[in-house]
């Protein structure tokens, strides 16, 4: 039996020696790749931080001490070595472990993670929480993985080091390359300088030199400015120790005595604390450490090669269409920029990057600052186009409203993974932004039935005066043709795509497909059904929403977006201004008020009523009560 075999909690850790928590390590990363083959999830970040785990683990007290990780893309060893390795193999699995760290999941998850950057927030109210109860413990925010891009991240470090609080910050740091005698050096003198003898006698000194008549403070404050500059000289640390950090660093992050050891001697520091490790992504894992972009996030893939199970679908992602597309319209539109943040692959926007650099901008894990950016490049006359998933331009609602909204600048807005996600879960499902955006001055919404219509709307986006933004689902396309030229589609005008007096079905995006199959099967069973792409979520096409529902007077609206505020509230909304919904009646299918879980696209739109079957059922109990 392996030793992981005998870790059911963080205190089995510290009856092992030093010598066997290094055969674990590999046991952990061993576990992990097997898992993660089969599941699929973010492989390389966590095989990175497996000593890093072990280390903070060995040395602190979970889940007394609180031990928060930063997105949760690391955490994956925290998993195993804290009560959930039985159930490790069910990762990302519907009904299954989260993929990110979550507080009803284990008492050893400090704080529920998904979008980035939230680590030191977080861990420095849970340690003013803790003072103020008068509780004993130790919290730590291990941040890493790009966060430190964000400027959330920078608010906290600014707070923490104002207040003064207990706290250590252990940036993982796993993109940074050092030479290996900065990186001997470093870590010797960090571990000499975090040495509980020295800091004591350092902070006696200090006093001593503050205690000496008229010139006392001058010469403490001297002596302070050369320690300082000595650090600096060294290790990378002014930054933070502008912040009012002690700050140790860089250390290897793979070397586990020298991680316990630094982390022992600063667990005694009642001060703010930044411990700087330099890690390897995807360590210990050949293609991941080759490859360490494409395993930042992966789905099942063979063991021993590395190379992916699932065969690529001839149907192209709307992704990879809008991509493409943007590729061909700033070939003739010189005014076409593109704008991302840290997601170029994700966002399908490398060629893009590649055809026109000075044209493409990556603004890191900084969405507020990205979309004030955009803002101030449609100002001069340019036309900036922001791909950002659904889900984290959430964090940029504030910009959206003030910056680009007030005075209608022309901003797109490309939303990728509309909707359901997937197996990322609650976190990482846009199922929000109909109900965001819609609500705003001067912004139109739409959405397309297929990537044709996507081409087709990013061209119209484009050529509009104002904001404008067109969500897309995450995955494979319909597998229609794709059109050399893309002809401007009219704002605000729907579609219809069939006609039947029994039932008005309006669908937007993704759900047109679903819309269109159910129209079919209830013509099997005698239903006539008129389908609608009403395309546009704002402005609707009053017009002839009004004239189909006054005439049909049964409605069903299809979207993949919550239903509170979202497009079936704009129907009903469009309804009852123009006076026709006392004379029909009308269902709405999305997301009722609650957060998706985790789990496989088709299985959970099935369970929420939002696929072509569930269609055909709520169109039949909506037909037998009228």
């Amino acid at each position: 039996m392996s030793l992981l075999d005998h870790i059911d909690s963080p205190q089995d850790l510290k009856q092992l020696s030093r010598k066997e928590l290094t055969i674990l390590a590999q046991e952990i990363r061993e576990r992990i790749v097997e898992s993660v083959s089969k599941s699929g999830g973010h492989l390389a970040s966590s095989l990175g931080a497996v000593e890093l785990t072990l280390a903070v683990h060995y040395v602190f007290e979970s889940p007394k001490d609180r031990i928060l990780w930063d997105v949760g893309h690391q955490a994956y060893a925290h998993k195993l070595i804290t009560g959930r390795r039985d159930r490790f193999a069910s990762l990302r699995q519907y009904g299954g472990l989260s993929g990110f760290t979550k507080m009803s999941e284990s008492p050893h998850d400090a704080f529920s993670t998904g979008h980035s950057s939230t680590s030191i927030s977080a861990g420095l109210g849970i340690a003013c929480a803790k003072e103020l109860k008068k509780e004993e413990a130790k919290v730590v925010a291990i941040i890493g993985d790009g966060s430190m891009t964000a400027g959330i991240a920078y608010e906290g470090l600014n707070q923490v080091g104002d207040l003064q609080k207990d706290m250590v910050v252990i940036l993982n740091d796993n993109e940074m390359s050092i030479s290996k005698n900065v990186g001997a050096l470093s870590s010797f003198l960090s571990r000499t300088f975090s040495r509980k003898r020295l800091l004591e006698m350092r902070k006696d000194i200090g006093e001593f030199l503050k205690s000496v008549p008229r010139f006392g403070d001058d010469i403490y404050q001297f002596a302070k400015r050369w320690e300082e500059s000595l650090r600096s000289f060294i290790t990378p640390g002014m930054l933070f120790q502008a912040f009012n950090f002690d700050y140790f660093g860089p250390i290897d992050g793979h070397n586990l005595n020298h991680l316990i050891d630094i982390l022992q001697n600063i667990r005694h520091l009642k001060e703010p604390v930044l411990l700087h490790v330099l890690t390897k992504k995807g360590m210990g894992y050949a293609p991941a450490e080759s490859n360490p972009v494409y395993f930042h996030g992966v789905g099942c893939f063979e063991v021993e090669t590395g190379d992916c199970i699932d065969r690529p679908s001839p149907i192209p992602t709307y992704t990879h269409v809008f991509g493409k597309a943007m590729v061909t319209l700033a070939e003739r539109d010189e005014r076409i920029l593109a704008v991302t943040a840290a997601m170029p692959e994700g966002t399908g926007l490398v060629a893009f990057s590649k055809a026109f650099p000075e044209r493409f901008f990556d603004v890191g894990i900084a969405e507020q600052h990205g979309v004030t950016f955009a803002a101030g490049l449609a100002s001069q006359g340019l036309r900036p186009v922001v791909a950002i998933y659904s889900t984290f331009l959430q964090r940029a609602y504030d910009q959206i409203l003030h910056d680009v909204c007030i005075e209608a600048l022309p901003v797109v807005f490309a939303l990728d993974r509309g909707g359901i996600v997937g197996e990322d879960g609650m976190t990482h499902h846009g199922l929000f932004d109909m109900a965001y955006l819609r609500s705003l001055p001067n912004m139109t919404v739409m959405a397309p039935k297929d990537e044709n219509e996507l081409c087709r709307m990013l061209a119209t986006a484009i050529a509009h005066d104002g904001p404008i933004a067109l969500r897309y689902p995450r995955g494979t396309g319909v597998g229609v043709s794709i059109d050399t030229e893309f002809p401007t589609l009219p704002i605000g005008k729907a579609e219809v795509l069939g006609s039947g007096d029994d039932v008005l079905l309006l669908a937007v995006g993704r759900c047109v497909q679903d819309a269109v199959t159910a129209g079919r099967l209830l013509k099997k069973e005698g239903v006539e059904a008129t389908v609608v792409n009403c395309r546009f979520i704002k402005p609707l096409d009053a017009d002839l929403i009004c004239h189909l529902a006054g005439k049909i007077q049964a409605v069903v609206t299809v979207e993949e977006n919550v239903l509170q505020g979202g497009f079936g509230s704009a129907i009903l909304e469009c309804l009852s201004d123009n006076g026709i919904l006392p004379r029909c009646r009308i269902h709405r299918i999305g997301i009722p008020d609650l957060f998706v879980e985790h789990g496989p696209q088709d299985t959970l739109r099935a369970k929420y009523g939002i696929d072509a079957p569930s269609i055909v059922e709520a169109v039949k109990r909506l037909l037998s009560e009228n």
